[in-house]
């Protein structure tokens, strides 16, 4: 069963949700527009199955950057950005949400190695796990 949304500007309709990534079929009027507005963490992208939409972006420099896209066209409006879109004619696309990942995440406590034991000794008589990421000279 699928949910759909009536909005002022047409309708949503939610194809797969999760928690990373969301695919809406969206439905816009002719001369539809959606309020601006920002995601905090989310990535939104809109691809045009058949019409012509607007994609308004705010930039953090003052000006608003137009994008009129036609079937077959994408646009991708990062995290935070100010953006609506506005229908130059009936519009059928996908509105398609997702985060990425922040692949500097990682807090080491210590390093990886291949003997345990050994490793737990050279941390105890070097006392330290950053001398461990070095060549000693002997």
């Amino acid at each position: 069963m699928s949910v759909i949304e009536g909005k002022v500007w047409g309708s949503t309709e939610p194809l797969l949700q999760s928690s990373a990534i969301e695919i809406h079929r969206i439905k816009v009027k002719e001369g539809g527009y959606c309020s601006q507005h920002a995601h905090q963490s989310k990535i939104n992208a809109f691809y045009v199955i058949h019409g012509e939409l607007e994609i308004q972006r705010w930039k953090d420099y003052g000006l608003c950057d137009n994008t009129l896209l036609k079937a077959g066209d994408l646009s991708i409006v990062p995290a935070g950005e100010q953006h609506r879109f506005k229908a130059h004619k009936y519009t059928e696309a996908l509105e398609i949400y997702w985060v990425e990942l922040n692949h500097n995440d990682i807090q080491r406590e210590n390093v990886g190695g291949m003997n345990e034991e050994e490793d737990r000794q050279n941390l105890i008589e070097e006392s330290s796990v950053l001398t461990n990421l070095f060549i000693k000279e002997k």
